[in-house]
């Protein structure tokens, strides 16, 4: 056994073992498969009792009663210690795929700008799913076995340690054709599920933008695309099947060779005297015992090469650092003034986004990122945001820098109004309530109270259910005016210290952009802003407009101010003042 082959089994193990297993009951279960296999092992014990002593005068009463009761026995106790172990099975994939889902939630956006968000569900779906199949089903049939073939091979030898000794020629022979099998089917699962993770990903991505495909064209350009991936799930489920095709008929032709060996033999001795009919009859059950278990096995070692592959995958999840969360100091930032100090940042060495940034904004303040698009204006919300840490340089909150407050604290005191106004699948009333602590507290009154502030009470009114109108997904059903206005009666509630505005009126029509440009500028009062200007007209108001270009700062000052001293911003000017007002 190789280095790469011991890790990814003792990964294996250390991932099921960091779970809390529910041992009270994993003991019930086992216990359960160790009656069943005693219950079991005492069938050809009286069978053979019937069959040496078997005539209609001399049939036992007593004896078949108790082989009935013993049947019984056996699948009572079978089925309640299957059912335990299948629940510790469920439990502990049901704490794995907890444990991916709540890292996954924690990760910084860093993380998901390097993996698509389909390759990701793929992790938390599939490969957990490769995982509780083993667990939950072919472990405890797995366990049983094992116990089924102790007893069986225990009670073969004292009854005849030669035809025992026979049998287990075909041991030797298992191995030879199962053991390359099993490593060529490791290799094609990784493979297997690597392409699952990406076809994922495909149908994920070109579900969620069908509306640009539609528009597009680009049906067929999908086509092509995911009759691609599918053919590759074709190919690998191929190679998986003609490996299932190999083993299922080797272990059929190794058992039977053994049973025609065993039953000639016995017949000889059975012929010769040197062994009644009953024993060599309670030989073959038991024989059975043992050769049912083993094929069962093969499927239990296959499914263990593909869990190993998952286990890879979903231990790369678990090893990434999380965002600190909750660690760090619990601030009250109202009325404090935000220094950039010296601010650089870069995804990579050789592509350097933001650069030695520097800038100071007092509270209250209205501050505006303006420049060309890729200058960095984003990449400033996202540090800001902490979606991303500094490369170098430091953010201050007063005299605190924000790496030092928790972000949870930090996130909970800033308001976010974006362009493209993101919303969740459900109703208004829990999009307008994302993300607070205190949702069972909050009243209708206080609902209806933002939505009027925001100017969305009047559209919300007209629907017939009300704030409980679902708004589909990513808010399909409803206009961008009004997914904007309940993005600003969204930031309304949470009451933030800090207002974060990516051009929220950029994509309206102009009656939707009057109306929420007059809800931002309610919202904006008395609260320290940041605005991403793509239009100049929005921030002419600005306290302070910082001109941004390839990541650096080339000016800063009032609308008027860099009209006068920065010739690229006096083109920006020009070129789109101009045309609003024409």
């Amino acid at each position: 056994m190789d280095t790469t082959q011991k890790n990814s089994q003792k990964s294996f193990l250390s991932l099921i073992l960091s779970t809390r297993i529910p041992k009270f009951i994993l003991t019930i279960g086992l216990i359960g498969s160790l009656l069943t296999t005693l219950a079991g092992l005492a069938i050809p014990l009286l069978t053979r009792e019937m069959v040496d002593g078997f005539s209609i005068e001399s049939l036992n009463t007593l004896l078949i009663v108790a082989i009935v009761a013993v049947f019984i026995l056996q699948a009572v106790i079978d089925g309640l210690s299957l059912y335990a172990l299948t629940y510790v099975g469920q439990r502990i994939v049901a704490q794995l795929r907890e444990k991916i889902y709540f890292k996954l939630l924690r990760l910084p956006v860093t993380y998901f700008d390097k993996h698509t968000s389909g390759e990701t569900v793929s992790r938390v779906v599939n490969d957990t799913g490769v995982l509780k199949d083993l667990i939950s089903q072919q472990f405890p049939q797995f366990i049983s076995g094992i116990i089924s073939i102790i007893g069986s091979i225990i009670i073969l030898f004292i009854m005849d340690w030669k035809m025992t000794l026979l049998m287990f020629i075909s041991v030797p022979l298992s191995i030879l054709f199962i053991a390359p099998l099993g490593r060529s089917m490791s290799k094609i699962s990784r493979n297997l599920q690597d392409e699952t993770a990406k076809f994922t990903a495909n149908v994920q991505q070109t579900l969620s933008e069908i509306r640009l495909m539609k528009a597009s064209n680009a049906e067929k350009t999908e086509e092509q695309r995911g009759s691609a991936g599918i053919e590759n799930l074709f190919t690998f489920g191929l190679k998986e099947g003609r490996i299932f095709a190999l083993i299922g008929p080797l272990m059929y032709l190794v058992v039977m060779v053994v049973i025609v060996i065993i039953i000639g033999y016995g017949g000889i001795r059975v012929s010769e005297g040197t062994m009644t009919t009953g024993s060599l009859v309670a030989f073959l059950l038991y024989l059975f015992q043992i050769i049912y278990p083993i094929t069962s096995f093969t499927m239990f070692f296959t499914q263990l090469q593909k869990a190993k592959g998952a286990t890879e995958r979903i231990i790369d999840i678990l090893d990434e650092d999380v965002e600190p969360g909750q660690t760090g100091r619990d601030l009250d930032i109202s009325n404090q003034e935000i220094r950039v100090q010296n601010v650089s940042f870069s995804f990579s060495e050789d592509e350097p986004i933001v650069k030695n940034v520097s800038f100071d904004v007092p509270a209250g303040s209205v501050v505006a990122f303006a420049g060309p698009s890729g200058g960095g204006k984003t990449t400033m919300f996202g540090l800001l945001e902490r979606y991303y840490e500094p490369t170098s340089g430091q953010i201050l909150i007063g005299d605190t820098p924000i790496s030092e407050l928790s972000i949870y604290s930090w996130r909970r005191q800033i308001g976010y109004v974006s362009q493209d106004s993101p919303m969740m699948v459900g109703t208004i009333r829990e999009n307008l309530c994302y993300g607070l602590d205190n949702v069972g507290e909050i009243k209708d009154d206080r609902l209806w109270e933002v939505a009027k502030m925001a100017y969305a009470d009047q559209f919300i009114q007209e629907f017939p259910k009300g704030l409980d109108t679902e708004v589909g997904e990513r808010g399909v059903k409803l206009s961008g005016g009004q997914r904007q206005r309940i993005a600003i009666a969204r930031a309304f509630l949470r009451d933030p210290k800090i207002l974060m505005m990516d051009e929220a009126t950029a994509s309206l029509d102009s009656q939707s952009e009057a109306i929420v440009q007059q809800a931002l500028s309610r919202l904006m009062e008395g609260r320290t802003t940041f605005i991403i200007a793509h239009r100049l007209s929005t921030i002419v108001h600005a306290d302070k407009i910082i001109f941004i270009e390839k990541g650096e700062i080339t000016g800063t000052g009032t609308h008027q101010e860099l009209v006068q001293s920065h010739e690229l911003y006096r083109e920006f000017a020009e070129q789109q003042l101009t045309k609003e007002q024409v």
